[in-house]
């Protein structure tokens, strides 16, 4: 209600926004003393069962220099390694570092970012002369691997710095995901291995699906027909999309037994089994937990030999790429049209943008095939990726969300010319996913509204609802598709007429 003409509102006085402000701020204190309390009582408890669970080999000791010591709220990088050794191994038989992965935690920094080192990765071992990156864990463990990805990240005058180690075993890693409840993941295409291949049994459909235990492992691992960077990217796209789903509650919640668990089958150096470290460490976890997951790409070169599997890279890169991963800033996205902008014209070109062909035919005969069992419309893309292939139909199918409720789903499959690179096209009538939470942007094309999900600056997502159903387009693991192909299959979208 506006005040009568000559009269100006009433205003506070200057006095009574300070005693607002002195009494936000004491209620504020008090919040924070009493949460720290809880955090205190709590670390003290975590770190008996941390220690509890933990086997006689649980701690690993290095020597004075080999880690750099915590500064208290300062940045935190971690390395975790993944050992590939199992029950079934042979006495003697060496276990190789299935996974190098660092983690970097700043809080005055915009994302925390991960980078995974790929395992055929060649460079300098320390004593050992040049070998692929996991024959470090081999010959020397956990120590070994730390001295060479410092030697491999330090630049002339700027030491790398780590200052934790977790060594997790795999085990460990599938039970985990099952006490957590799961995580809800992307499957780009179907992971096949049958039992007697010799390699590592799998058989996991493609589609958005709910991925437990032993599932979620033999995911992650999977490197039969991929390249290492494919495997690598797949190990960071499931970390993004566990982060997503799994909330701080819900591991506070569970917190003792996942102590016992993570110190069950993990070894750490010895400042994780320390009071002080860990809640040091959980603090800056806190502080932390509303950033994004950027993944920092390490800059391999894929050799052109086939049969050569051995990866190489250039230092100046890769100098660029420990920058961007310290500095922990996201890639600006392009800028983006308003949502209620339409880029609707009055005499549409029928040209297909670059990058891509017009495949309508191959389009309608998905979704003839997708159409099976789907009770809601079928929408398939006119437009393909430029010497992509439909793999097999397309896979109509059933899922559930946490609370049991079942919905209709469909997924397409493209196969790009790379061993490992496959974009997907999906549906359900589940019309809040986890995957679609918190969209970076949004682009309105021809009267229909785009929901647009980055990695920084490539498009991950692309997805729009339509009556009761939602349809979504899903770059490849390496983001191979670029960003006006990706608006373009997703833009191409069309209703099969026959439903």
């Amino acid at each position: 209600m506006s005040a009568p003409a000559g009269e100006k509102p009433p205003r506070p006085a200057r006095g009574m926004y300070k005693r607002f402000l002195i009494g936000s701020a004491i209620i504020v204190a008090l919040t924070t003393i009493a949460v720290s309390a809880a955090i205190l009582l709590q670390v003290g408890q975590l770190v008996d069962d941390f220690n509890q669970g933990a086997a006689k080999e649980g701690s690993i000791s290095f020597g004075k220099n080999e880690l750099t010591r915590d500064d208290v709220g300062g940045a935190q990088t971690i390395m975790i390694l993944g050992s590939d050794h199992r029950v079934t191994d042979q006495p003697g038989d060496k276990p190789h570092s299935d996974t190098i992965l660092l983690i970097h935690l700043d809080p005055d920094n915009a994302a925390t970012t991960v980078m995974s080192i790929p395992r055929d990765l060649k460079v300098n071992i320390p004593g050992a002369g040049s070998d692929k990156i996991n024959a470090a864990y081999s010959d020397g463990g956990p120590h070994l691997t730390l001295k060479t990805v410092k030697a491999l990240f330090s630049t002339t005058g700027h030491p790398f710095k780590i200052n934790h180690v977790i060594n997790i075993n795999f085990r460990g890693f599938r039970r985990a995901v099952d006490y957590v409840g799961c995580v809800y993941a992307d499957i780009d295409h179907r992971y096949y291995n049958p039992p007697g291949t010799g390699y590592a049994t799998i058989n996991i459909q493609p589609g958005y699906q709910r991925l437990c235990g032993q599932d979620a492992l033999d995911y992650v691992r999977f490197r039969h027909t991929d390249s290492d960077l494919v495997r690598a990217a797949r190990q960071q796209d499931f970390l993004r999309q566990a982060k997503a789903q799994i909330g701080a509650k819900q591991i506070f919640d569970k917190r003792d037994k996942l102590a016992k668990l993570v110190g069950r089958y993990t070894q750490t150096d010895k400042g994780l089994h320390d009071y002080d470290t860990i809640l040091n460490l959980l603090k800056l976890v806190a502080f932390s937990a509303g950033h994004p997951v950027r993944e920092v790409p390490f800059p391999a070169i894929i050799p052109t030999d086939p049969k050569d599997t051995d990866l190489s890279y250039d230092q100046a890169k890769l100098d660029k790429a420990v920058t961007q991963f310290l500095a922990g800033k996201s890639a600006k996205g392009p800028k983006q049209k308003p949502a209620q902008q339409s880029t609707r014209r009055r005499h549409r070109k029928t040209s297909t943008p670059q990058g891509l062909e017009r495949a309508t035919k191959m389009g309608q005969d998905q979704a003839i095939g997708a159409a099976k069992g789907t009770t809601f419309p079928v929408y398939y893309p006119k437009n393909l990726a430029t010497g992509g292939q439909y793999v097999d139909p397309p896979r109509p199918y059933r899922l559930r969300d946490l609370d049991g409720r079942k919905y209709r789903a469909y997924r397409m499959v493209v196969k790009l010319g790379q061993p490992g690179e496959y974009y997907g096209i999906e549906a359900m009538n589940w019309l809040n996913p986890p995957i679609l939470a918190s969209p970076d942007g949004h682009r309105t094309v021809n009267g229909r509204t785009y929901s647009l999900y980055f990695d920084g600056s490539k498009l991950r997502v692309v997805a729009f609802r339509q009556g009761n159903a939602v349809y979504w387009v899903t770059n490849t693991l390496l983001r191979t598709l670029s960003n006006k192909q990706m608006m373009g299959i997703a833009t191409s979208m069309t209703r099969y007429g026959g439903r």
